[in-house]
């Protein structure tokens, strides 16, 4: 997703993670890290592992259990008693509801009341189609818990052009991943280990979780980029997430956040009064964070939205120049590559 940032770089293509840490011969949690401080600015290289020596007893890290599906299904195509295709692609979107599903077609002709076979057991109907963009809206004729197991059992994840290799589904995972539901990986949280975990913990900052369920983010084609308003996502934060950012803040403690999805959650939260619900919220430079202090990200391409939310925590200048830093020090992109603590 692009936007109007002004924070725009040369990314060689060599520093696009194409395969995860584990396949690159180093641990999930021993990937790089770049800390960026967010009032002067000044950058320090370290290793994700040592993310405990920059919170301090009593701060709260909020991460996001989103689980990813594999969110690429294929079907074969029909309209009336005839079979268009055996081999449309079909993009999960989003979820509307437990048997309605938001999705992109990938392909020219479509019609409502068209149906697509993914199995013996599994359809769906078109029942909707937008006037403009991409995105149609599926009903499919399983819900709940037995459609989800019949996507995990048929589907492949999401990836991107950088990603040559087919890389299975448990590499797109965050080790503390619990609610199915995101399209793409909630890829923050993705460094995180077990034996992390009990580090932080052992230091007394708390771990929180919360939910939000990624959207498509990329429709293949650039004409129907959107504007990141336009990108509603499902969040939960539960009662003791809330309770527990609360004790921290009024006892002058920080709330890290693990990833935009994060972030957006948060402030929706606060922003609306409603710890459940549907989430546009768009942060750019202007925006005041009322409750995350910082943010733990990966490295976002030129030109991405997510880049206008960082500035939000840190002006455009450090931002740009820890960018340049990082691209000198090669640092990767994307969701398989090294990571950033803006604090």
């Amino acid at each position: 997703m692009t936007s109007n940032t002004s924070i725009n770089f040369y990314l060689p293509d060599e520093l696009n993670a194409t395969a995860p840490p584990e396949r690159r011969g180093i641990r999930r949690d021993h990937v790089k890290l770049m800390v960026l401080d967010r009032n002067t600015g000044q950058v320090r290289h370290d290793v994700f592992y040592s993310l405990e020596d920059y919170l301090k007893p009593g701060d709260v890290i909020v991460l996001n259990d989103s689980r990813t599906l594999p969110a690429i299904l294929i079907a074969s195509h029909h309209r009336l008693n005839n079979t268009l295709t055996n081999q449309t692609e079909i993009r999960l979107a989003r979820r509307v509801h437990d048997d309605i599903w938001d999705v992109l077609a990938v392909t020219d002709q479509l019609k409502a009341g068209d149906t697509f076979h993914f199995s013996n057991t599994l359809f769906a109907t078109v029942i909707d189609i937008p006037c403009n963009g991409p995105i149609s809206r599926l009903r499919f004729s399983k819900k709940g818990t037995s459609l989800l197991e019949d996507i995990y059992s048929l589907g492949e994840p999401v990836r991107y052009e950088y990603i040559n290799t087919p890389w299975e589904l448990e590499y797109y995972q965050t080790v503390f991943a619990s609610k199915p539901g995101s399209v793409e990986m909630p890829s923050a949280g993705r460094p995180f280990s077990w034996q992390q975990f009990m580090k932080l913990q052992k230091k007394g900052i708390k771990l929180a979780f919360l939910q939000l369920h990624t959207g498509l983010s990329y429709f293949l084609d650039d004409k129907w980029e959107h504007d990141p308003t336009e990108n509603h996502e499902e969040y939960k934060v539960p009662i003791k997430t809330m309770n527990d950012i609360q004790q921290a803040k009024a006892s002058g403690h920080k709330v890290i956040a693990v990833g935009t999805t994060v972030v957006r959650a948060l402030e929706t939260a606060v922003q609306m009064g409603q710890l459940s619900g549907w989430t546009n919220l768009y942060v750019t430079k202007d925006y005041h964070l009322q409750i995350v202090d910082a943010i733990i990200t990966g490295l976002h391409e030129p030109k991405a939205s997510h880049l206008d939310m960082l500035c939000a925590f840190v002006s455009a200048e450090h931002l740009y120049n820890a960018y340049e830093l990082a691209i000198k020090e090669q640092y990767l992109w994307h969701e398989f590559g090294d990571m950033n603590l803006i604090i």
